[in-house]
């Protein structure tokens, strides 16, 4: 079954929270379409930037954080399995905005530019796959959903900033269409958000955003499985294993994408844990995915053509 979800009252949301109802009930194997707004709930361009003039939709609250779409439940997942998303098909929107320095944290203090805020406004081609922005500065599109996750079952709200080990604002640039997100389901039901879109961004989100646009189609395909235990993010793109870690330091948010990563290679391919730690040190490549979400994360590379088992 296809099924379609866009921006409204009921669909919209800014928290994560096991006590929303589901929008929309799913079976496994079904597919959903999105249209969703930009992180900052905005309902058009603007030249400004966390304090500028900026066009909200009517359903933004001052306490919101990124503008999610759902929740969708998946019939029959229960906490503990694991939810498989396939990304299907990302297209971006015709316009998106980057906004550098001009608030207090520790990034922008390191950088110097607490007091001073750069605004970029792109026009995005989604055919072309480039964007432009006020500048002349041209960026090569690949866009991704920046918060692709499930709430945490202890009640209540909680922020859509920091990711955890079951998704959310994951941030990792290499969840284009064609990839898959396998997740701990922490909650029955699954109760699955999206949001956050972004047209391209780099390792880290180094100043904070993306080019964060609105999308106008974002296709996934949901599953439930058994068979593929996860205790963290795990991502398959076309010539990628990924695991993912987040925690409070990048250590050790390294050492949780490479835990998986081992615990990937045991299952695999039947090494010893002592095992896959070597081919790892030869193999496998530890890379930033960001450090501006409060709890920051990494992850481990396993690419196809890296390394090869005998039959």
């Amino acid at each position: 079954m296809r099924h379609t979800l866009t921006p409204g009252d009921n669909t919209l949301h800014g928290h994560f929270s096991a006590d929303f109802p589901p929008v929309l009930t799913i079976d496994p194997g079904d597919t959903v379409t999105y249209r969703t707004l930009d992180c900052w709930w905005s309902a058009g361009p603007y030249p400004g930037g966390y304090n500028g003039d900026r066009p909200r939709v009517p359903q933004h609250q001052p306490d919101h954080g990124h503008a999610l779409i759902g929740p969708v439940a998946v019939r029959g997942a229960r906490a503990g399995q694991t939810l498989e998303v396939r990304v299907d098909a990302i297209t971006p929107g015709a316009w998106g905005t980057t906004v550098a320095g001009g608030w207090p944290s520790a990034f922008n203090q390191r950088y110097g530019v607490e007091r001073e805020q750069a605004v970029h406004s792109w026009e995005l081609d989604p055919v072309a796959m480039t964007g432009r922005n006020q500048h002349g500065h041209i960026i090569a599109l690949r866009p991704f959903m920046g918060v692709l996750g499930m709430p945490p079952a202890e009640p209540g709200r909680h922020s859509t900033i920091p990711p955890r080990p079951h998704g959310g604002n994951l941030d990792c640039k290499d969840l284009t269409a064609g990839s898959t997100l396998l997740l701990p389901i922490p909650v029955d039901g699954a109760l699955f958000s999206v949001g956050d879109g972004h047209a391209a961004q780099g390792d880290g989100e180094i100043g904070g955003t993306a080019i964060e646009c609105p999308m106008e189609e974002v296709t996934l395909t949901f599953d439930v499985r058994d068979d593929f235990p996860v205790t963290g993010p795990v991502a398959r793109t076309a010539d990628a294993w990924l695991t993912l870690g987040v925690g409070a330091s990048l250590d050790d948010a390294t050492f949780m994408a490479l835990d998986s990563m081992l615990t990937l290679l045991q299952r695999s391919h039947g090494v010893s844990r002592a095992d896959a730690a070597a081919l790892a040190s030869v193999a496998v490549d530890v890379r930033v995915t960001q450090i501006v979400n409060q709890t920051v994360g990494a992850h481990a590379v396993l690419r196809d053509d890296a390394l090869r088992f005998p039959r």
